[in-house]
């Protein structure tokens, strides 16, 4: 459920928000990262993800998610769980004085399909784990998926 800018605003000055991070990986082990339009982490690449709707289930949200970010239907149990994380953000997307928090369960999918990218995200582009690691401009959070990778 899509909240009014002025509801939506006190619930990230007042409450953490529950979201799904997608770890996409293609067959060259590369990983689709988009680059933010909006705070928090503008300008950064980032991967893929959204919010949990109130009264939406995990399984939903998750395919809503992956649905609107870039396109492809699958269901959860077609990912692997990547962990939980926590992300603390010192701004908000409404450029106001409070910080934003999110809990994060991050999902891992590999494909090859070609993908619909949405305007969340100026551009798109695959990164090997090495690249990202050394860039500046790859977000601490994102590169926190890679650091110790599982699957190496």
């Amino acid at each position: 459920m899509f909240l009014s800018r002025e509801l939506f605003s006190s619930v990230v000055e007042n409450t953490p928000l529950i979201s799904i991070d997608l770890i996409v990986e293609n067959s060259e082990g590369k990983v689709l990262l988009g680059k933010r339009v909006n705070e928090p982490a503008k300008s950064f690449w980032f991967v893929p993800g959204g919010r949990v709707f109130k009264d939406e289930t995990l399984d939903n949200a998750f395919s809503r998610t992956l649905k609107e970010e870039i396109g492809l239907d699958l269901v959860r149990n077609e990912s692997s769980f990547y962990g939980l994380y926590e992300h603390f953000y010192e701004n908000n997307v409404f450029n106001s004085a409070f910080t934003t928090h999110y809990i994060v369960l991050a999902h891992k999918i590999m494909t090859d399909e070609e993908l619909k990218l949405n305007n969340q995200h100026e551009s798109y582009q695959w990164f090997s784990k090495e690249e990202l690691l050394k860039r500046d401009d790859v977000h601490k959070y994102t590169k926190d998926y890679f650091q110790g990778d599982k699957n190496d």
